[in-house]
């Protein structure tokens, strides 16, 4: 049975696409992507949620569990799916290209627990200007976003490895998402492994932060104001002649 999973579907933000400034030399898009990323269980998709804006939820992109491109945890019969070889990264970024050209897309549906797609269905973002792209490996797709030229920003949120390691097996065990003994071992090896972890999306160009940071740049990239590579907002409006 698939696991019911809370997928927003409209957003109260609104604003004049007009306004909104480019991150690249490609002409101005009316609809943009916050990716948001860090490690599993840092509370991404709580974060997201609580914004209000559309969320994609990346972890649909996963590959399925008889695909034999699926990576091995070193040592081990375990399926890596902390891995970015785990996951369709290509599938990934064309859904959000056509969300930001059109409003709307078809994703697949993914139930983590048998490591499968169960279905297809349409996200539509309507008219909204700006949604949130969500998932562990949001990062490994920055660039390709950004040669997009719809990119807003890239967000890391991070905590305390001990708070991640008890909120990550909580919700796994509720969920059942896998057997107990591979959460234990998978959160074992995450605990230990989140700093670097954290470090490595943060090289690949997402902006650590806590929950309150993130909030607030989210409320910037709604409001229409781009941050720079460097983290510094700047206003949309162009400079005083």
């Amino acid at each position: 049975m698939r696991l019911s999973k809370n997928r927003p579907r409209g957003s109260p933000v609104r604003g004049n696409a007009a306004h909104w400034c480019s991150v690249s030399a490609h002409p101005p898009i009316p609809t943009r992507v916050v990716l948001l990323t860090g490690p599993s269980g840092a509370g991404k998709s709580r974060l997201a949620a609580r914004s209000g804006l559309p969320v994609l939820r990346l972890d649909d992109f996963y590959k399925e569990h008889d695909d034999p491109t699926l990576p091995l945890v070193a040592g081990s019969r375990d399926v890596d799916w902390d891995s970015p070889d785990s996951w369709d990264a290509d599938v990934a970024v064309a859904a959000i290209a056509e969300l930001c050209r059109s409003g709307r897309t078809r994703v697949p549906v993914y139930d983590i627990s048998v490591s499968a797609r169960v279905g297809r269905e349409t996200f539509d973002i309507e008219r909204t200007p700006l949604f949130i792209a969500e998932g562990i490996f949001a990062a490994d797709i920055v660039e390709r976003v950004r040669e997009l030229g719809v990119l807003a920003d890239v967000l890391c949120l991070r905590g305390r490895p001990t708070t991640t390691f008890r909120r990550r097996l909580l919700r796994d065990l509720k969920e059942g998402r896998k057997s107990v003994p591979l959460l234990l071992r998978r959160g074992w090896r995450l605990m230990r492994s989140e700093r670097s972890v954290v470090a490595r999306q943060a090289a690949l160009g997402a902006h650590p932060c806590g929950k309150e940071e993130a909030l607030g740049r989210l409320a910037s990239a709604a409001a229409g104001r781009c941050v720079s590579r460097r983290g510094t907002r700047r206003s949309s409006a162009p400079d005083p002649v």
